[in-house]
């Protein structure tokens, strides 16, 4: 019979190459998901917080429509050549 590994559960341990692997309730409790970004920093000692990269570009994208007439920017590029 296969030995099961001694494990408290939401528990890990970091790697040689100072990985990890979170929990999937920690993770789904924090409304983090596959893909997501996240950056990590310190709270202290033996304490590290990541939380969701805030993208700059996705506040902002979209905010500039109705600016420009159609194919206006097209005739300002065709006056170059």
């Amino acid at each position: 019979m296969k030995e099961v590994k001694n494990r408290r559960r939401g528990a890990t341990r970091i790697s040689a190459k100072h990985q990890i692997t979170i929990p999937v309730d920690a993770l789904r409790a924090a409304g983090l998901r596959i893909g997501d970004r996240v950056v990590a920093r310190s709270d202290g000692a033996g304490r590290v917080v990541l939380e969701r990269e805030h993208d700059v570009l996705a506040d902002f994208a979209g905010t500039m429509t109705g600016t420009y007439t159609a194919n206006e920017l097209d005739d300002l590029r065709g006056e170059w050549a």
